[in-house]
């Protein structure tokens, strides 16, 4: 994708009266509609949790400047109409679209988006720290505090319907990295009232704030409740777009696959993401609507560099030659999942056809652990309970097999379960006593440093990995043009990362959704930028 062009200009916007129940226009929605998630969401403000449940709830109630094309994912207009590029790609001017109101009523205007991104970039270490959801940093590379290691620089109102961003260098991947939900626009109003960056209010043990227990924005849905079951919706009269058919949006936790097909064979739900391979064949079997994304996200076995005999090379070599993907595909993953040997997808430039993969071989495992002086150190290997992931559909399985695995190969495994709603993400991804642990990364937007730029663009809890010379390549690789120098060093980035095995990469998993004889159409995408208006229901 080209962001060379001095200009990209949108459809015309939709009447900001359209489908409002004053006008002439559609009929004002009216059906209730229940959707069948895996879990609970961590929280609702959406640059503080960055897990799917709570981005698949939060891109209903708050938008970007930038949307993301269903089909081709590029960047498309909303609440942005227009921009351009200028600076030598460091200063980017949006046109926002006008009459559009916050939930609350509050003017949506520049001095909003202004209010966001001072906000965002302003978040303090221990902010950061208590919510290790927030994405600023893994787009941004630092918050205010660190200005000078900044790609953002400034948010500028140039008049009340115009905004001017300054970054420090270029950024290729600035306009789909807008599209994240992280950089919806919440009202200003609201954050104020809500106190949203004090987060001392909680969730299931996790901090939140009262904001991100109520959020405002200016999607087509407002927030009304949220339960221990469940999170409703209503239909946002003063949306300025189109309202589409339901009234009423409910997202419903059921922790388990087999009550999730349950709740869509008793009618209690309308659809329901995450259908695992378990359930697969009994919804075919039922005439079930399967709804399937193409493939983008990677699941891997996450090694901590932190843990000492970790740092030896040879042992996490072993840990991948001990690891079998192609049977943990075959069993636990829907049909055409591709094994990985990297972290960035087959369908995006920089990925390497050619990157190093050691394949699986237990016998060559046991030498390597052997010249890595590992000594049968016991490893704590984390894993999730009661949780489908898009790309870890039954994690206590997985886990079971993987360990399995490993402990053939001589490793001295010991199991660490912990409930997803216990913290299971914050634990895995801050600094601790994880030797191992399972996870995955959902693709927010189509580009190789969404994939590699958050996990090895820098140390992190999660991994303790250190290599200057990736780091500085991600940094690099950011900043360069779309063309082959760019894709060539991503593949590169992707050769080296395989080669000293931070984690190890499994597979490219399909995730599907299942859906209910009432459902006409479901906007399946990729990134889940799914929002409910899209929807279409049978009359």
């Amino acid at each position: 994708m080209a962001w060379g062009v001095s200009s990209c200009t949108g459809a015309p916007a939709p009447s900001p009266s359209s489908g409002s129940p004053d006008s002439d226009g559609p009929s004002e929605p009216t059906a209730t509609f229940n959707f069948g998630t895996a879990a609970q969401p961590l929280g609702l403000d959406p640059a503080l949790s960055s897990d799917v449940e709570s981005q698949r709830i939060t891109r209903q109630i708050l938008e970007g400047l930038v949307g993301v094309d269903q089909t081709t994912g590029k960047p498309t207009p909303l609440l942005a109409t227009e921009w351009s590029e200028s600076n030598e790609g460091r200063t980017y001017t949006f046109k926002l679209r006008t009459g559009v109101t916050f939930q609350d009523g509050t003017p949506f205007n520049a001095d909003a988006v202004v209010a966001n991104f001072n906000r965002w970039f302003g978040f303090t270490a221990e902010l950061r720290r208590q919510a290790p959801g927030s994405s600023f940093k893994g787009v941004f590379k630092a918050h205010s505090d660190e200005a000078a290691l900044s790609i953002f620089k400034s948010c500028t109102a140039v008049d009340p319907a115009t905004v001017q961003i300054d970054l420090t260098q270029r950024f290729t991947a600035f306009l789909q990295a807008l599209t994240l939900p992280a950089f919806a626009i919440a009202s200003p109003a609201a954050l104020a009232a809500g106190k949203a960056d004090v987060l001392d209010q909680a969730r299931a043990g996790r901090p939140i704030s009262a904001f991100g227990s109520a959020p405002v924005g200016t999607g087509p849905f407002s927030f009304k409740s949220w339960n221990d079951q469940s999170v409703t919706l209503a239909s946002n009269p003063r949306y300025w777009g189109d309202r589409g058919q339901i009234g009423t949006l409910n997202f419903l936790a059921y922790d388990h696959p087999t009550t999730r097909l349950q709740a869509l064979l008793d009618g209690r739900v309308d659809g329901y993401d995450a259908v695992t391979v378990g359930n697969f064949d009994q919804l075919v079997k039922r005439g079930k609507q399967i709804v399937q994304r193409d493939p983008f996200s990677v699941m891997y076995v996450g090694i901590n560099q932190d843990i000492p005999v970790l740092q030896n090379l040879k042992v996490r070599q072993a840990i991948e030659l001990a690891t079998d993907k192609e049977t943990l595909i075959r069993r636990f993953f829907i049909d055409n999942t591709a094994k990985a040997t990297q972290f960035v997808p087959p369908k995006i430039s920089g990925f390497n056809n050619d990157a190093p993969e050691l394949g699986h071989d237990p016998a060559k495992a046991k030498e390597y652990l052997k010249e890595g002086g590992y000594a049968g150190e016991e490893l704590k290997f984390y894993y999730p309970l009661n949780v489908t992931r898009p790309y870890l559909p039954t994690p206590e399985k997985v886990y079971a097999e993987v360990s399995r695995q490993l402990t053939a190969a001589g490793f001295n495994i010991r199991p660490v379960p912990v409930d997803w709603a216990d913290g299971y993400l914050q634990k895995v991804q801050s600094p601790g006593d994880h030797a191992l642990h399972l996870l995955g990364w959902n693709g927010s937007y189509s580009d190789a440093d969404n994939f590699v730029g958050p996990l090895f663009g820098e140390k992190n809890g999660e991994f303790g990995y250190q290599d200057p010379q990736v780091f500085s390549k991600i940094n690099r690789a950011r900043g360069l043009p779309e063309g082959e120098e760019r894709d060539a060093l991503y593949r590169s980035i992707n050769a080296q990362i395989a080669d000293t095995v931070p984690a190890v990469p499994i597979a490219f998993p399909i995730s599907a959704l299942a859906l209910s004889d009432r459902v006409l159409s479901y906007p399946a995408s990729p990134v889940l930028s799914e929002v409910f208006t899209k929807v279409q229901l049978k009359p």
